[in-house]
């Protein structure tokens, strides 16, 4: 008999989870095509289920993630149909149709549309419905491309509710970032992509969000001085049997006050010179955007981003055809 999870009624008030899931008789099965995919699964779920997520990290074998759940509000149909969107392939005939018939249903207001919204919403604002949805369709995924069948996981997941604000929330977060460091694979959780805290760094602003929401009055710049000290800090404590972060390495990041250089930024923003479409001014990318429209006759679903170093500024656009899994 399963045992009932310590959860908090998001009708009264938000909660925050940290969850660790482990892969079947704990292997290592995921590559690093692998975790690229969940990483931009985990986004996609967290968008549909209407959560947050703060901070997370994805090894070979298992994965972290802590997760913000708000007080739930009312969904009005149109973000219910932008959400609903997310799992369907629009350039498919029957999908394309079934929306349509959804926005007829919901425009009519009968017990149809009633019965369509319950169900939506019955998988949002909850942590098991949220966690459950991520992994299911990555399973689905890793199992047909690996040419697998049975489950993927060991079991379900663990969770621990983990109060919303303070310390408690700001050390959570840290252990997870920190995986790939107590794990030997770096030295700094920043050099690892598949975490939380890399994306903030590279300048991904959902990741960048969920930091920030452990320090809701500061600045960004101020959000990654202080949680870069707080992972050094935390990370620098010797763990029998586990890797930690140099005392040297600790000692100069607090001599540096969390500070990273504009150097270091731009070594940790270059994935967007691979997987982005273009690259350049706002100019530039903004002509770019325009002459494809005009060629295919497609609205590109982006707009330039800027990943500004310092007095310099670079943006990216996004590749338009490049989608998550």
């Amino acid at each position: 008999m399963r045992e009932a999870r310590i959860k908090i009624d998001p009708k009264c008030a938000e909660a925050v989870y940290h969850c660790v899931s482990k892969a079947v008789a704990a292997e290592w099965l995921f590559d690093d095509v692998s975790k690229e995919v969940f990483r931009r699964q985990l986004w996609r779920a967290a968008d549909y289920c209407g959560v947050q997520v703060i901070t997370h990290a994805l090894l070979s074998n298992h994965f972290h993630v802590v997760i913000r759940v708000p007080v739930l509000a009312l969904v009005p149909d149109s973000e219910l149909l932008r959400r609903y969107a997310l799992y369907r392939d629009l350039s498919k005939n029957d999908d394309r149709a079934r929306m349509t018939t959804l926005r007829a249903q919901l425009a009519a207001n009968g017990p149809k549309a009633d019965h369509w919204r319950r169900q939506q919403l019955a998988q949002m604002g909850d942590i098991s419905s949220f966690m459950k949805k991520w992994k299911q369709r990555f399973s689905q995924w890793f199992n047909r491309n690996h040419r697998r069948i049975g489950t993927l996981w060991a079991s379900r997941f663990t969770s621990i509710l983990v109060q919303p604000t303070g310390f408690a929330t700001e050390t959570v977060s840290a252990y997870a970032d920190l995986n790939p460091v107590r794990a030997g694979i770096v030295t700094d959780p920043k050099d690892y992509r598949f975490c939380g805290y890399a994306e903030a760094v590279s300048g991904q602003a959902r990741a960048r969000a969920g930091i920030g929401s452990l320090y809701p009055s500061l600045r960004w710049r101020e959000v990654q001085e202080r949680y870069r000290l707080a992972l050094f800090a935390i990370g620098a404590d010797v763990r029998k049997g586990k890797a930690s972060i140099p005392l040297k390495d600790y000692k100069r990041v607090r001599e540096e006050k969390g500070r990273l250089e504009p150097s270091e930024l731009l070594l940790h923003r270059i994935r967007h010179f691979v997987h982005g479409g273009v690259l350049g001014s706002r100019a530039f990318v903004e002509e770019q955007l325009a002459a494809f429209e005009r060629r295919t006759r497609e609205r590109p679903r982006t707009r330039p981003r800027t990943l500004g170093f310092g007095d310099q500024e670079l943006y990216v656009m996004r590749n338009v055809r490049d989608r998550a899994a």
